[in-house]
Parts: structure tokens; C-alpha cells; sequence
């Protein structure tokens, strides 16, 4: 009968890895903070902190609903100060960088699906049900760029983003994390759910994916 090989996250290679992807995905996360900013306004310390927010918002909700104290960010500062750093590559660059929207996109699309795939392992390791991992898995992965916009004054955007498939993707991932845990080793269970967010996003940007939207009839009415 055929067997998938182990493989675990426990190994020191594929850990590095996955440090290094969660690296891209805060630096993604922050520069997208750090951009908002600077389209509203904010002064150098607005930038900073928006992008900070943005960056390690999600993974403070997660360790807030797993019980891990300090956050993660606190005991290892690299994180804050690779959010700090795109933050201020996004205040000096931010309108260069705004040409390379489609490899921000997909950093974007990796830390979503990494911190969604963390947030639910976090569930796991309580004993959460299925609700829970869920909740849990997209809040850790949408719950930075949350903060950003309420701080903006902005409706969230994971709300209606164009009705792209996002926070959906998110959620996607943590349940696949809790369906295949019993099955398989770890390590494929958090590939899977990585490749299916990322698959998602992918079928999302590519408008093959929309999530439904509810027009009402006065809408389109007062539009005309």
C-alpha cells in the first residue's frame, strides 16, 4: 500500500524554511500596513506603527486565543524588526513600490496562508473542535489587516476585497489542518493546508473564484 514518507516540521531544515516564508509574509504584511499610510498621510511614526499592526496583528490574536504569552514577537524580536524595517522601506519607497503589486500579492498570499496554518495548529494543540480551529486559523491570518484598517477608519477590507476569495481562503486552510491531522504526519498536513490557500488565491486573482455578493434592489435603483 502506498505511503506518503515522513515528514515533519520538527526537522531543522524544514523549520528554517517555514521561519524564512514567515519572515516574507510579516515583510509583506508590514509593507501593506506601511502603503495604506503613506496613501493617508500618516507622518514616519504612523507608517511605522501601521505597518507593525499590520504585521504581527494576526499572530497577537492568535497567541491571545491559544493562552501563548508573551506573543511570539515579544520573545523573538527579529519579527518587530523585520516589520519595522518594510515599514520604513514603505515610507521611502512607497510609491515605487507600488509597481510591484503582484510580488507583494503573493508574499501576501504566503504569510496569509502560514499564520492561517499556525493559528489552527495552535487550536489543535488545546483540543479546540472544528469551529474553533477555524476561528482561530483565519483570525491569525486576516486579524492584522483588520487592525490596519479600523486604525485607518476604513470598513476591513477581508469584508468584501473586491469579493476575492480571502479570508475564505484562510478559513479553507485551518479546516483542512483539522480534517487531515489524524491522518497524516504534520509536516503534510501543514503542506496541504498552505498549497490550499495559496490555491485558493491563485484561482481567486485569476477570477476563476469570486465569493457571492447580495445586491439589494434599492442599490440598483438609486444607482441609475
Amino acid at each position: 500500500m502506498f505511503a506518503l514518507p515522513p515528514f515533519s516540521l520538527d526537522a531543522a531544515s524544514v523549520q528554517d524554511s517555514l521561519k524564512v516564508l514567515n519572515f516574507l509574509g510579516i515583510f509583506a504584511f508590514s509593507l501593506s500596513g506601511a502603503l495604506l499610510a503613506v496613501r493617508r498621510r500618516l507622518d514616519l511614526f504612523g507608517v511605522v506603527v501601521l505597518g507593525c499592526v499590520t504585521a504581527v496583528g494576526g499572530g497577537s490574536i492568535r497567541d491571545a486565543l491559544t493562552g501563548t504569552v508573551p506573543p511570539i514577537y515579544l520573545r523573538d524580536e527579529t519579527y518587530l524588526w523585520v516589520a519595522i524595517i518594510a515599514a520604513l522601506v514603505g515610507f521611502a519607497f512607497g510609491t515605487r513600490l507600488e509597481r510591484f503589486e503582484r510580488t507583494l500579492s503573493l508574499f501576501d498570499t504566503l504569510g496569509l496562508a502560514l499564520f492561517a496554518v499556525s493559528g489552527a495548529l495552535g487550536g489543535l494543540a488545546l483540543n479546540f473542535g472544528p469551529l474553533g480551529v477555524i476561528f482561530v486559523g483565519t483570525l491569525s491570518g486576516v486579524g492584522g489587516g483588520i487592525l490596519r484598517d479600523v486604525l485607518v477608519g476604513a470598513v476591513p477590507e477581508v469584508l468584501y476585497r473586491n469579493n476575492e476569495v480571502y479570508a475564505t481562503a484562510a478559513a479553507a486552510g485551518a479546516l483542512v489542518v483539522y480534517l487531515l491531522h489524524p491522518h497524516l504526519p504534520s509536516g503534510w498536513v501543514q503542506l496541504a493546508g498552505v498549497s490550499v490557500v495559496v490555491l485558493l488565491r491563485w484561482l481567486s486573482k485569476r477570477g476563476k473564484l469570486r465569493i457571492p455578493v447580495r445586491r439589494l434592489r434599492d442599490e440598483g435603483e438609486e444607482s441609475r
